[in-house]
């Protein structure tokens, strides 16, 4: 009965912060001590509190739109209370920038305001000429310049390569990492990605800086040469200009970091035939298939194997290294239906071009039933594959019986 007074004498409307307390207070004590108290009780105090809450909020509004902030407290970009002023070389004072992406948002703002861009672009891309600058200096001009480069690119390559002609990057490992990096990040723009490509001194750079440098240099470059190689044209030019070997190079070599990059770079130039023939010449069969023995980046490194496939010399080197077992061993245990569908592609490659591999996968199907297992619940494609192989194997036993 106490809750029902309680319930029918409460104000539908309150506007005193005191009398909504006051209303609150009995709800609570009701909470605490009826057993059986209604729902309705619950929501009308949670709808209390959230009446208070906006109540401060305004109040707490009103003291600050009261309160007169002086101009020069306003950022002229944001608008808001400056509490990390910076003051520029014109006397204008600006907002630093929390967070990266802020700052790129807001400083092409700066830029267009003041009309400032080309003139700093040029300068900042001047100082990179000297022959001694701390490595602090650098870094700061290549954060700047990453930005700038998105309002004069047009003649920044030449300047900002300068300091790291091919054929002397690593004689500044340090600044030649910072400048790789930047290199990196400016090529993941679509924008930038034909500018960098058809520029002579870039990829002769990003080539040269896979093969020297710091790892992490290296594996900037192989990433660079990933993100350029997204558009068809660039595959060939970076091709032709000779990074398939050092890439290879820093697969072979094993840092797992850099192994990925590398490895992302191979397959995508991989997809035009030119850079497959240029592939298997430098090796790349060899030791992708190393790696995938080792169980490394196998996921990456068999969606390679299967583009080298369509090249003779790759297929007969893989029959001569070992790798039908290999492609059996990984149908037969993997979990992914994407390696499995790999695996059989390859596998059938080298069963169409090399009979005398025919009596080892014989063998293997015999005892473990491996790829009539994989023509029944493997993928579309692992099926097509698994079928063919088992059809060869059929024919290669039926000649046999007949002789």
């Amino acid at each position: 009965m106490a809750e029902a007074g309680v319930l029918e004498t409460m104000p539908r409307t309150m506007t005193k912060e005191t009398e909504l307390k006051k209303e609150l207070e009995k709800l609570v004590k009701t909470i605490l001590v009826e057993e059986d108290y209604r729902v309705e009780v619950t929501d009308e105090a949670m709808r209390i509190l959230s009446v208070l809450k906006e109540l401060k909020f305004k109040k707490s509004s009103k003291v600050v739109d009261n309160t007169v902030i002086p101009a020069e407290f306003i950022c002229p970009i944001s608008k808001k209370i400056m509490n990390d002023p910076v003051v520029l070389a014109t006397g204008q004072i600006f907002q630093v920038f929390c967070t990266y992406g802020f700052f790129f948002r807001f400083c092409f703002k700066i830029a267009e305001a003041l009309d400032l861009h080309d003139f700093i672009l040029m300068e900042f891309l001047q100082v990179l000429d000297l022959a001694e600058v701390e490595r602090g200096m650098y870094m700061s001009m290549f954060i700047l310049l990453e930005f700038l480069w998105y309002v004069t690119p047009t003649d920044a390559i030449p300047q900002l390569l300068n300091p790291l002609s091919p054929g002397r990057a690593n004689t500044h490992p340090d600044l030649q990492e910072d400048l790789i990096t930047t290199i990196f990040n400016l090529s993941i723009h679509e924008n930038n990605k034909q500018l960098f490509a058809e520029n002579p001194h870039v990829i002769p750079l990003l080539v040269e800086s896979v093969r020297s440098g710091t790892i992490e240099t290296r594996r900037n470059a192989a990433a660079a040469l990933f993100s350029l190689s997204s558009l068809d044209s660039n595959k060939l030019i970076i091709g032709k200009a000779g990074a398939l070997k050092p890439l290879i190079g820093l697969l072979e070599e094993g840092h797992p970091p850099a192994m990925k990059d590398a490895a992302l770079a191979i397959f995508n130039l991989c997809l035009v035939h030119e850079n497959r023939v240029r592939a298997v010449q430098e090796g790349a069969v060899r030791v992708i298939l190393k790696k995938i023995m080792d169980c490394i980046l196998v996921d990456e490194l068999l969606a390679t194997l299967a583009i080298l496939t369509s090249q003779q010399e790759a297929v007969q080197e893989m029959g001569l290294l070992g790798a039908v077992p290999c492609l059996i061993d990984i149908i037969r245990e993997s979990s992914s239906e994407r390696n499995k569908e790999n695996c059989a592609a390859i596998l059938h490659t080298i069963c169409l071009n090399d009979r005398t591999k025919w009596r080892a996968v014989m063998e293997e199907e015999k005892a473990n039933a491996t790829l009539s297992i994989l023509a029944e619940h493997g993928t579309s494609r692992a099926k097509r594959k698994a079928n063919g192989i088992l059809k060869i194997l059929n024919r290669a036993a039926s000649i046999t019986h007949t002789l």
